[in-house]
């Protein structure tokens, strides 16, 4: 939220379920092994959250210890003030001297079915290679390095190369538009940017080379690109500009010594969408970062030594930084990576996946589970998925149904699942379960972990009282924090800081249950005004998708001269279920059923799919301006499907 938010609470409406206590078998050899377990570790860090993350940093190497844990004068910290590290080392060159060094790192598959593994030996190779490959271009400590690449093993080896030479990397999606690139290009005033001619979606190539040569045309900042060949498509070379990855690493030394970095060293830079259009630069720096994603990923998601772990997310979003690279190498898990669309060449594709690599953590977003769920359970059934021992969501809240269908079809009830909260900007999960202490309950991520101090407040930023709705806030600094808007630290102030003077306003409405459970109620900007009832748009979609004929529900607000604002529903049926009048009165009536009648939507719409993008976040933005009748504005450079947006406006129409 850029503007002020007005002094209202949130209307809570929908009523909770059943929980789901972590499955004895599971809790019995858990790093925190009980919900006693958990409060005592919580209560520990309340009482010195420095004292409980100057432990974390501990477990991971340093050149240099810290003189002082935390440094903080609101709205700007400085963790591990003194202390000099390497985020590639701690993920590479530490693992080397053990039995680590010949364990699988990567294990990558393409989406016409390559399939290519490194160990951390060879990791550690061809990091430094390509590190070295960075040096021969100019690249020096401070530089930016735009990575705009598919998600293939290059991808992590080029971000660990930025942060072993110092360099700050910022991936650009390669989904993004030529356009898009180039603003990120100049905003960071990228020095290098690394690419590849091609990547696979869908059973065709995506032409990167040719979006970075119409980016850089108006990029006055690069001085070189590197290519990556890996598709195979025809490119255009620019002599002088244009350098190949496999002879700009066939010149390099494998020898590469990590730099000595202070903790506060910009990591990275990642961009995210503002309400204003101009893209924000939210820039994360290493020591409290490598800190509390390494915590994280070790305890969030239980990892052990013999884990083979899968995060569906792209290298161009956050959850592929924290979660997809550095989590798991900083803990030396092996991590696998997938190219490709889900559904290529069919239905079944992720499973069979997880069935031959044995995977046993599987961290996905709601809205591709939605899409599975909406497919049956015949593909899931036809493979073993009895290597998987930990599910988990991220992107979004995941609605109650969904949840339940994950934990079945997927799980076989026998798999805890960690819905996990944070954001961009908090680098690091902050909110869910820890699956052997936590019972779960369907569609909330239950409590804040140890060491964060995250809270549902009003507006003077008092707590509100348990079963209320509020706004969601972060009480203290955290490692893994967002230091400042790349260039617009008044924006930063303005943005995080000043809704609620002292504490950092993460743009969520959410409630807290009898339990002290967070549940989250989406964004501030996504609460319809019905009436003078401030609802939850994921309430009613978690309502909608409850009934036995629906797949996957987005709610807008359209305006209403009387109500203020109506609430529309587009709706998606599961196969074999037909649209009809009388099912858009039945669905109606369901939701005032389920939560009330003021949130009776005024207008159902079916479709047969809804406006997502490439990393399966509905666009809810666009189906507003559908349902207000106006035209479709702003970018849409990271919509997956543009016939989805043709159809529904034509639908309109």
């Amino acid at each position: 939220m850029e503007n002020a938010v007005k002094e209202r609470s949130i209307d809570v409406l929908l009523r909770e379920g059943a929980s789901f206590p972590p499955p004895p078998a599971f809790a019995k050899t858990a790093r925190v092994p009980s919900k006693a377990a958990r409060a005592k570790l919580t209560a520990a860090a309340a009482k010195s959250p420095e004292k409980f993350w100057d432990a974390a940093a501990r477990e991971l190497f340093w050149f240099k210890p810290w003189r002082k844990t935390l440094q903080w004068k609101v709205p700007h910290a400085k963790w591990f003030v003194g202390g000099t590290t390497n985020l590639s080392y701690n993920c590479l060159d530490r693992h080397l001297d053990g039995p680590r060094r010949n364990k699988a790192a990567l294990i990558w598959e393409g989406e016409p079915g390559e399939v290519r593994t490194y160990t951390y030996l060879q990791l550690h190779r061809e990091v430094s290679l390509f590190a070295n490959g960075l040096k021969s271009l100019g690249v020096a400590k401070g530089d930016r390095v735009a990575i705009y690449m598919p998600l293939v093993p290059e991808a992590v080896i080029a971000m660990l190369a930025c942060a072993r030479v110092g360099a700050v990397h910022g991936v650009v999606f390669g989904g993004f538009s030529a356009e898009a690139l180039r603003d990120r290009i100049n905003d960071s005033q990228a020095k290098i940017v690394v690419t590849s001619d091609g990547g696979w979606r869908k059973g065709a190539i995506l032409r990167l080379k040719d979006a970075v040569d119409e980016a850089v045309k108006g990029s006055p900042s690069v001085k070189a690109v590197v290519v990556l060949k890996h598709a195979g498509n025809e490119i255009t070379i620019n002599e002088g500009m244009d350098h190949w990855w496999h002879r700009l690493t066939a010149k390099s030394s494998p020898v590469c010594p990590a730099e000595k970095l202070d903790s506060e060293h910009p990591l990275f830079i990642l961009y995210t969408s503002g309400s204003t259009g101009k893209p924000k630069g939210i820039l994360h720096t290493t020591g409290g970062y490598m800190t509390q994603v390494a915590w994280t990923t070790k305890n969030v998601f239980d990892l052990r030594e013999e884990d083979v772990y899968w995060c569906t997310a792209d290298v161009g979003w956050v959850t592929g930084h924290s979660y997809l690279s550095y989590g798991p190498l900083l803990n030396g898990a092996t991590a696998f990576m997938y190219e490709g669309a889900p559904l290529t060449p069919g239905p079944d594709r992720f499973w069979s996946m997880i069935a031959r690599h044995k995977i046993s953590i599987f961290y996905t977003a709601p809205t591709a589970i939605r899409t599975f769920m909406r497919l049956g359970d015949s593909h899931p059934g036809k493979h073993d998925l009895t290597s998987l021992r930990l599910l988990g969501t991220v992107g979004e809240p995941i609605n109650p149904e969904a949840w339940k269908w994950y934990r079945r079809t997927i799980g076989g009830e026998r798999c805890p699942i960690v819905d996990t909260w944070w954001q961009t900007e908090t680098g690091a999960i902050m909110i869910s379960p820890l699956p052997g202490a936590t019972a779960a309950k369907p569609g909330s991520a239950t409590l804040p972990l140890p060491g964060v101090d995250a809270d549902v407040v009003d507006m003077q930023g008092k707590s509100v009282p348990l079963g209320s709705g509020g706004y969601l806030v972060v009480k203290r600094p955290w490692p893994s924090m967002l230091r400042t808007i790349w260039g617009d630290d008044e924006r930063y102030k303005a943005q995080y800081w000043s809704q609620i003077p002292g504490m950092y306003f993460t743009g969520d409405g959410a409630r807290k249950d009898k339990d002290g459970y967070i549940w989250i109620l989406g964004r501030i900007d996504d609460v319809l005004n019905v009436s003078g009832h401030r609802l939850s748009t994921m309430e009613i979609e978690s309502a909608l998708v409850g009934h036995a004929y629906v797949a996957e529900s987005a709610v807008v607000g359209r305006p209403d001269e009387i109500h203020g604002q109506a609430v529309c529903a587009f709706v998606t049926l599961k196969g074999g279920r037909t649209p009809s009048p009388e099912l858009k009165d039945e669905l109606r009536e369901f939701v005032a059923k389920a939560i009330g009648a003021i949130a009776r939507p005024a207008e159902i719409r079916f479709t047969d799919s809804l406006p997502k993008t490439r990393s399966g976040k509905i666009m809810r933005r666009l189906l507003r301006e559908i349902a207000a009748g106006g035209a479709v504005k702003g970018d849409v450079t990271t919509l997956e499907d543009f016939g989805i947006l043709a159809k529904l406006q034509q639908d309109e129409e």
